[in-house]
């Protein structure tokens, strides 16, 4: 009994954004790596047991992301007949609510997977849980918008729309933010700053589909924090452990089977390994490990799942069928030294940018393999150079990075460096303390990487020049707070979401 207290207690795990510093298009092929760290911002989901009166009974899972407007989504659950799963159905009340495709799908693999390795959730039913989803700032855009009579100040966070604590299943507005405080929090991975401290979780003011994301992983962030909050609410710790090595394990691969469903597409699944255990060199996986698994609400569903994520009957090399590689031990930064991100509000997207190198390589065989050769040389030795703590060799690893982006985007005919990203970056080179940049990832002209010393003067540096930059060239250039970190998903104390807790 003692072990099915969990579904009683209030559950709190965070999993981090991720950057790709260096291995993009080359990390979606098996031969190559990429080198990717976990970063400081993070998508924390608070689960707990919804209390209802004597005598009512709720059969419905609630998931709440109140940072935005009208993001409410309650989920009845049904059996599908034939081991097909357990399939989530959105249940509409007052305001209609747009659906959310990721956390539904996440919702239906993860239930799948409690029924099948714990019976009794399937006989009894799962208790009704709230599921409450709080992202740091950075993964968004601030509000552009201000409330009537506010003035946007660079040194005060007042006007600042902050999100008030609530009960799991409120729904709060912005009219209400000034009547409270936002919940206490840690300022370990924080600059010291003069400024008033920010609120930790603001409210944008806006919907999650009008959100203007910032690039740093949010979906894979939230499938593995929804998922490890999930199996750490309804399963006992015989069955199902964050903190273990097994139970990191069943998380990954549980967490790339839903997020995979939930794109459309097997990726890479740095992102998600990076949200699972943090900065690390990455292989991924063979693509016809999911290829084979039924879809949800086909026969067998169920029991293929559990296999898959189990690794059962896995015959492997290793004794396992997931064969991708996750190597902690060659990532490290040395001392000293901090990984920054900077967001680049331009207005401009590029898509289907994978598509067309992947139609360029498919075309161009001997050439891109010798091109993608010449960035794994180069993903080898950034990881060599900063585990080594060889701050003075950075740069002149960095700058070739890029050279052989630049040469493959143009090659593709895609812009992985554009020509405004590669002015912006060949000026921040410049700044004294900044070690390295890259256009991290897949590239494109919303998102710069740095490698630069981790001080206080470094950072006015580097925030005066892109103050001046963003003047100069009309766009709006900003240094995010977040920074690169080495661990990855991990249990929080539940008192320190104290005043979130009903």
């Amino acid at each position: 009994m003692a072990e099915e207290s969990s579904r009683d207690r209030t559950v709190v795990v965070s999993a981090p954004g991720k950057v790709l510093l260096a291995g993009g298009y080359i990390v979606l092929d098996r031969k190559h790596t990429g080198l990717v760290f976990g970063l400081s911002a993070r998508i924390h989901v608070l689960a707990q047991k919804i209390r209802t009166s004597e005598g009512v009974h709720l059969s419905e899972i609630v998931v709440q992301s109140p940072q935005f407007l009208n993001a409410t989504w309650r989920y009845g659950y049904h059996l599908v007949e034939n081991g097909g799963g357990i399939r989530v159905t959105q249940l509409q009340s007052g305001t209609p609510v747009e659906p959310n495709h990721f956390v539904e799908t996440t919702l239906n693999y993860v239930l799948t997977y409690i029924a099948e390795v714990d019976k009794s959730q399937a006989s009894h039913g799962f208790t009704p849980a709230s599921l409450l989803v709080l992202a740091d700032n950075d993964y968004y855009s601030k509000p552009k918008h201000h409330h009537a009579g506010d003035r946007p100040s660079s040194s005060s966070s007042a006007e600042e729309p902050y999100l008030p604590p609530a009960t799991p299943l409120s729904d709060p507005g912005p009219q209400t933010h000034h009547h409270h405080h936002p919940p206490p929090h840690h300022h370990q991975d924080q600059p010291e700053e003069v400024k008033p401290a920010r609120p930790r979780f603001r409210h944008f003011g806006t919907t999650l589909g009008d959100a203007h994301k910032t690039g740093l992983g949010s979906s894979a962030a939230i499938v593995t924090a929804l998922t490890a909050a999930m199996l750490s609410h309804y399963l006992p710790p015989s069955v199902f452990d964050l903190a273990t090595p097994e139970g990191k394990r069943v998380l990954h691969n549980l967490a790339q089977v839903a997020h995979c469903s939930a794109q459309g597409k097997i990726g890479s699944g740095f992102d998600v390994a990076s949200a699972v255990y943090g900065s690390c060199l990455y292989r991924r996986f063979s693509p016809a490990l999911l290829g084979a698994l039924p879809g949800l609400g086909e026969e067998g569903f169920a029991v293929a799942l559990a296999a898959l994520v189990n690794d059962d009957d896995a015959d492997g090399a290793d004794g396992r069928k997931w064969d991708c590689e996750i190597r902690k031990d060659q990532v490290g930064l040395p001392a000293g030294v901090a990984i920054r991100m900077c967001d680049v509000d331009c207005g401009t997207q590029t898509v289907g940018m994978v598509k067309k190198v992947h139609e360029w390589r498919d075309a161009n065989a001997d050439l891109a393999a010798r091109a993608y050769e010449g960035l794994q040389a180069k993903v080898d030795e950034l990881a060599r150079v900063l585990k080594e703590g060889k701050v003075g060799e950075v740069g002149g690893v960095m700058r070739p990075v890029r050279e052989l982006m630049r040469t493959l985007g143009r090659d593709c005919g895609v812009p992985i460096e554009p020509e405004s990203q590669e002015a912006m970056l060949n000026e921040l080179e410049k700044v004294e303390g900044v070690l390295g940049c890259v256009v991290p990832g897949a590239g494109g002209y919303d998102a710069a990487a740095m490698v630069m010393r981790d001080d206080v003067e470094t950072e006015k540096r580097v925030r005066g020049f892109l103050r001046q930059w963003s003047m100069k060239h009309g766009i709006h250039v900003r240094l995010m707070k977040v920074r690169g970190e080495t661990e990855g998903v991990r249990k929080e104390a539940a008192g320190d979401f104290k005043l979130w807790i009903s």
